[in-house]
């Protein structure tokens, strides 16, 4: 009864995980502001690192999570890569 239970909340997160992601893409292509669409895009890669962490759940397999970090660390320096961008106009002072 739990194992179908897990699994069907498994399933359920990632539904609304891949329905998060669409929402971020759209305001990645019709953000009005470049703000937005760098929110966006931090928002994409957080859910896409969650959902690494749910198939990894599901699947019962370390390489998932080992993905998941990785995204999380280079989408954090993307992020503020961008934001500095944005903000002065250039990344390297």
């Amino acid at each position: 009864m739990s194992a179908a239970i897990i699994g069907s909340a498994v399933l359920i997160a990632q539904i609304m995980l891949v329905a998060a992601m669409g929402c971020a893409t759209y305001r990645i292509l019709r953000g009005p502001r470049a703000q937005d669409r760098v929110l966006a895009l931090d928002t994409m890669y957080v859910n896409a690192a969650i959902l690494l962490v749910v198939f990894g759940i599901r699947s019962g397999s370390i390489y998932y999570f080992e993905a998941a970090l990785l995204i999380t660390l280079l989408g954090f320096v993307a992020t503020a890569a961008a934001s500095k961008f944005l903000m002065r106009g250039e990344v390297i002072e």
